[in-house]
């Protein structure tokens, strides 16, 4: 039988929660900046930040096992799948006139 997950503290949850407030505010202060062809770039990577914040602390992936972490892996590559048949889609639809 596995061992218990270990129990985070209260304490931690706030922080996180902090952290994910202060990402935020940086997002909201980098949507309203011009950044030119960096905007993308600095909104993308504060959202893989909360992403990864909430899956592994709230989500509890963080302390699971193997078989999780390969389910969750399963749906980011899933996702990415979606996105380049999207993208594909869209970007292909202006040279069809």
């Amino acid at each position: 039988m596995n061992a218990p997950h270990p129990i985070s503290s209260t304490a931690l949850y706030f922080k996180i929660w902090g952290a994910l407030m202060v990402l935020l505010l940086l997002t909201w202060l980098v949507a309203t900046a011009d950044l030119g062809q960096f905007n993308i770039v600095a909104a993308m990577t504060i959202a893989v930040v909360k992403l990864l914040l909430v899956i592994l602390y709230f989500m509890h992936v963080r302390h699971s096992s193997r078989l999780t972490w390969l389910f969750v892996g399963a749906g980011f590559f899933w996702l990415f799948i979606m996105f380049t048949l999207t993208m594909g889609d869209y970007l292909s639809r202006g040279s069809f006139h």
